[in-house]
């Protein structure tokens, strides 16, 4: 198993709560079913995969799930999308077809709310399952898919040559500066590649694999991208309340983003290279816009939603309300900035079909 740092998103019924905040992850997924359709129509192989008997359970891992709703969308579009398959193959029917769906997340990931607001119509069968994706966490050849959203851009751990602050590859007044990009862009694919061995013994020889993730455009700099205008939100909202005297200096130099986007050239030639799937398509998702345009208040729980966890460890629990009040009042100020470079943040659909 990987060892990892973990900083899961916010559980619980809270105001920043991830089921509450997560509305654009929401979208994300909609803009991907029709493409998960498509995949498993061309590419879900029935016979090859032994389901001409009388048995069919089909097995399902989410990883990275979080607390839902998401999570649950995701399983329904991927069974929907396979009942169709069996609806529509010759000598097939529904007739015995079954499925075990997997949610996966750290250790510390609050599964309660999640097994709580499981959906009481639902078609399949729920287990939880805790731990990295970096590692393995099923059995050989036992899953079918495995589903990934908007999960894979953060790391397993801060690169080293980042946290050693005497490294030049430290910036000590952002969360992320360019000089760590190839320090970043390393742990990534060391990560990558441990992520795509274990999904390879995983899945089934034939089994697929559909990755919705968030990316920067080919031969665009990051501080060009409402990214690169977040982390330098942060960090200034950082920096002013260490000139205010309320966090200190050495917790702010000590301080490192656990994450990375990639481009989908290095996502291309990661793939490929693992010579254990093949990569059957990557797509942009169709640009459909949120359905609810966020306000700044929205934008800033949406990140307390995912990040409240990884900063409190880091300042302690009785500095969070100060930082993320703070941190509200710096994304209103710069909140144009931030949609204005919206365009240049990519979501790509990826299937991956694991080979022979």
């Amino acid at each position: 198993m990987a060892k990892t740092e973990a900083y899961p998103m916010v559980g619980g019924d809270v105001a920043y709560s991830y089921a509450k905040n997560s509305s654009y992850q929401r979208d994300v997924l909609d803009a991907g079913k029709e493409l998960i359709e498509e995949a498993i129509s061309e590419n879900f192989d029935l016979k090859s995969l032994g389901f001409d008997t009388s048995s069919k359970v089909i097995k399902i891992a989410d990883l990275g799930c979080s607390v839902g709703p998401n999570t649950f969308i995701a399983m329904q579009n991927i069974i929907e999308a396979v009942e169709l398959k069996f609806f529509q193959a010759k000598n097939q029917n529904l007739s015995g077809l079954e499925f075990q769906a997997f949610f996966n997340d750290h250790y510390e990931n609050d599964f309660n709310t999640l097994f709580k607001s499981l959906p009481p119509s639902r078609k399949y069968f729920a287990a939880g399952v805790p731990g990295s994706f970096h590692g393995r966490l099923f059995p050989k050849s036992s899953l079918h898919f495995a589903h990934i959203s908007y999960a894979l851009h953060w790391l397993s751990k801060v690169p080293k040559e980042v946290a050693n602050r005497n490294s030049s590859a430290k910036s000590k007044s952002s969360v992320y500066n360019s000089s760590a990009a190839e320090a970043y862009s390393t742990q990534f694919k060391n990560d990558m590649e441990c992520f795509l061995n274990a999904r390879a013994e995983e899945l089934v020889p034939g089994g697929l694999m559909f990755i919705l993730a968030s990316v920067v455009p080919d031969c665009i700099p990051v501080s060009n991208t409402s990214t690169g205008v977040f982390y330098e939100v942060l960090g200034s909202c950082l920096n002013d309340l260490v000139k205010m005297g309320v966090l200190g200096e050495e917790k702010l130099n000590s301080f490192n983003w656990p994450a990375y986007r990639a481009t989908p050239k290095e996502l291309e030639a990661i793939f490929r290279k693992s010579g254990k799937f093949s990569l059957e398509k990557m797509e942009k998702l169709a640009d459909k816009g949120m359905k609810t345009p966020p306000s700044p208040e929205g934008f800033a729980l949406a990140i307390r939603a995912a990040t409240d966890g990884l900063i409190r460890n880091h300042f302690g629990d009785e500095f969070a309300e100060q930082i993320f009040k703070h941190f509200t009042t710096k994304v209103e100020e710069n909140f144009s900035r931030i949609m204005g470079l919206a365009h240049n943040n990519l979501s790509v659909f990826i299937l991956l079909k694991r080979l022979e």
